[in-house]
């Protein structure tokens, strides 16, 4: 039980960021579902509302909660944001082109598409968050 609990404290950030990584998921892929399958907006709108939604939501829950933004006054503020979003709009674009081609291309179902680009791109931001947009100051 103690090798868990320090587990935890080591790896803290990855399982804080899974636990809301898995909230703005289930936001991107519910809204995805909403407008494309039930409202029947058309798969590439839809596709873009739903990262648009999963982008706000893990903006505030990464610099809050996971990585504890260190960011002092509004200058440094609204370059962590900046930097938060330029790492988001490189996933998006990502995404983006990703499900695109799988749309397209791939004899699979949108939904299936949009849920494999999720996970390459959950990969991606984790590391884009932490060494880049609310990297540490040493």
């Amino acid at each position: 039980m103690e090798n868990l609990k320090e587990l935890l404290i080591k790896y803290k950030d990855v399982v804080f960021y899974i636990i809301f990584g898995i909230l703005t998921t289930i936001i991107n892929i519910g809204s995805f579902y909403i407008l494309h399958s039930l409202l029947h907006w058309e798969e590439n709108i839809s596709n873009i509302i739903a990262i648009t939604l999963a982008v706000l939501v893990a903006y505030f829950t990464n610099k809050d909660l996971v990585f504890h933004s260190q960011a002092k006054g509004s200058r440094e503020k609204i370059i962590e944001f900046f930097k938060f979003i330029l790492g988001r709009l490189f996933t998006m674009i990502v995404e983006y082109v990703g499900c695109l081609l799988l749309f397209e291309y791939a004899p699979i179902p949108a939904i299936i598409s949009k849920c494999g680009m999720t996970v390459i791109v959950i990969i991606l931001n984790f590391f884009i968050s932490k060494f880049f947009a609310f990297k540490k100051k040493e």
